[in-house]
């Protein structure tokens, strides 16, 4: 792994030998309940999330993630190559948590799946833990080191593209319906997703807390209104 990718990430990784590793099984010390590869990356995804919120991402060591879950921290290692292997992955499961949040019914017409999704960008799905709001700032804060990554910046240029085209399959659904006008479709779906991100900044960063609902409101008046046919 090249030092390019985060940067930090050799700064920030123990050696699996750090944590006692004696033979036993990778996902639980001795006497200890195993739980299944995949239940284990979602309990180490978690205490990631839980560790990032405390520390933020400059100042995160594995073993904090470690201490945030009831398994050996040698699992971590067991099943990741350090904190930006880690890390790649956790971007992965909290974007893949939003994307398969939005649930609009089969017969939704085009204004109402469109409203719906720009609901769930901007005031998210309910989650057992924690907010949408403590889950974005934790996405924002890796948002703000994709600058330096590369590797990092392709994984938010697809996330982004894929919540500006699902806009835009809407819109381009709604014109050929004839529930739309006739618009560039495309720019009308950058102009909605600029929009929602802009307001998810504002309230992360400057802590305008009526950001979405004012957003939302915009988006109503002067997007959604705009493309009803008069006709």
């Amino acid at each position: 792994m090249s030092e390019s990718q985060g940067g930090s990430a050799s700064e920030s990784v123990e050696s699996p030998t750090d944590d006692g590793a004696d033979g036993s099984d990778p996902d639980g010390s001795s006497g200890e309940e195993t739980v299944s590869s995949k239940d284990t990356k979602e309990v180490i995804m978690e205490a990631t999330f839980r560790a990032l919120s405390k520390h933020g991402y400059k100042d995160l060591w594995m073993r904090d993630i470690g201490e945030e879950m009831d398994l050996t921290r040698q699992v971590i290692h067991y099943h990741f190559d350090g904190k930006y292997d880690l890390l790649s992955s956790f971007l992965e499961h909290i974007i893949d948590q939003y994307e398969g949040s939005v649930v609009v019914d089969g017969d939704a017409d085009p204004r109402t799946e469109l409203r719906a999704r720009v609901d769930q960008c901007l005031f998210g799905p309910e989650f057992e833990e924690f907010s949408h709001w403590d889950r974005m700032k934790v996405y924002h804060e890796l948002y703000t080191q994709a600058q330096n990554d590369g590797d990092h910046r392709e994984v938010f240029n697809e996330h982004y593209e894929r919540i500006r085209g699902g806009i835009v399959e809407v819109v381009e659904e709604g014109i050929e319906e004839g529930v739309f006008r006739d618009v560039d479709a495309d720019r009308m779906g950058q102009l909605v997703t600029d929009v929602i991100h802009a307001a998810r900044g504002r309230r992360i960063s400057l802590g305008h807390e009526d950001a979405p609902e004012e957003a939302r409101t915009a988006i109503d008046e002067f997007i959604l209104e705009s493309l009803e046919r008069t006709e």
